[in-house]
C-alpha cells in the first residue's frame, strides 16, 4: 500500500409517516425519549417474545413493559435482553427472560438509535452493545426504533459523532489503522474508546474493544461500507444497521411521528 499515512489514535470523549400532535412546549430530551418509548410499547401484545434494547431511550420501554405486566395489561411476555445492563434492569421489573438459543425467532424488538437517516438506516452502538443488539434485532420479525428528534440526520455520519466498530483486543491498533485507511477519503479518524474514569479501554459485554470512527464526509453506500468493514481481520461487528428497522418512532416538541419502512 503506497499511501502516505500517519495513524491518529486518541482516547474518545465520552417512508410513510403518521404524526400524533402534542402541545407546543419545549420538552427535555429525556421526556421525549420516554414519549417515544411508550409509543413503541403499544406494539407489544400478550404472548410475544420481545427483544429488549439497551440505552437511555430503550430503558423507558423496558420499564413500561414491566409496569404493564404488573398491572395485568400484558401477560406471557418473554424478554430477550441485548446487554447485561438490560438483563439486570428487566429482572428488576420482573420481566421473564430467555435467550436466542431458546427463542431463535423474536416477535418484536424495541431499541434506540444514535442516528437515523431518511431511509431508516441506523447507527447504533455508542452505548457499547452493538453486537448483541444486532443479533437480537436481526432475529426479530419487527424492529421498532425509538428516538428523540435530535437523532434524525440527513445522512449517516453527518452528526460528527462516533460510528462504533467492535474489535478483538489482539492487535487492536493494527485493526484501527486498517479501518481508518478504509475510509480515508471520508476524512476518517479512528479512536479507541476508553473509560473516562480510568483511561483504560472500554470493554464490551463480549470482552472486546470498541473503535469509534469519525467522518468528515459521507461514506457513500452504507451496505458496501459495512461489508468492507466486516472483511477486515480483527473486526467482530459494526454499528451500521442497514435495512433492519421496520418502523422508527420520533418524538419531538411537535409530536410523535411514526415512520414506516416503505
Amino acid at each position: 500500500m503506497a499511501t502516505a499515512y500517519a495513524p491518529h489514535f486518541i482516547a474518545s470523549q465520552n417512508s410513510a409517516a403518521e404524526t400524533t400532535p402534542s402541545p407546543p412546549l419545549t420538552m427535555a430530551q429525556d421526556e421525549l425519549k420516554k414519549i417515544a418509548a411508550y409509543k413503541a410499547v403499544e406494539f407489544v401484545e400478550s404472548g410475544m417474545v420481545v427483544g429488549l434494547g439497551t440505552g437511555s431511550t430503550a430503558k423507558h420501554a423496558v420499564d413500561r413493559i414491566g409496569e404493564l405486566l404488573q398491572q395485568g395489561v400484558l401477560s406471557n411476555i418473554v424478554g430477550i435482553p441485548t446487554s447485561m445492563k438490560t438483563h439486570e434492569q428487566a429482572m428488576s421489573v420482573n420481566i421473564p427472560l430467555s435467550d436466542l438459543d431458546t427463542h431463535p425467532v423474536i416477535d418484536l424488538a424495541i431499541d434506540g438509535a444514535d442516528e437515523v437517516d431518511p431511509d431508516l438506516n441506523l447507527v447504533k452502538g455508542r452505548g457499547g452493545s452493538l453486537l448483541r443488539e444486532k443479533m437480537i434485532e436481526f432475529a426479530s420479525k419487527k424492529f421498532v426504533v425509538i428516538v428523540d428528534e435530535s437523532k434524525v440526520v440527513d445522512y449517516i455520519g453527518v452528526s460528527g459523532l462516533a460510528m462504533p466498530v467492535e474489535v478483538v483486543p489482539f492487535c487492536w491498533k493494527f485493526t484501527a489503522q486498517r479501518l481508518q485507511l478504509l475510509f480515508e477519503e471520508a476524512g476518517c479518524v479512528a479512536e479507541l474508546r476508553t473509560c473516562p474514569e480510568t483511561g483504560d479501554p472500554f470493554v464490551t459485554d463480549n470482552r472486546n474493544y470498541t473503535i469509534d470512527l469519525f467522518f468528515k464526509k459521507s461514506i457513500g453506500d452504507l451496505k458496501a461500507a459495512g461489508d468492507a468493514i466486516l472483511r477486515l481481520p480483527g473486526v467482530v461487528e459494526h454499528g451500521l444497521f442497514v435495512d433492519m428497522a421496520t418502523a422508527v418512532i420520533v418524538a419531538g416538541d411537535g409530536g410523535v411521528t411514526v415512520k414506516n419502512k416503505s
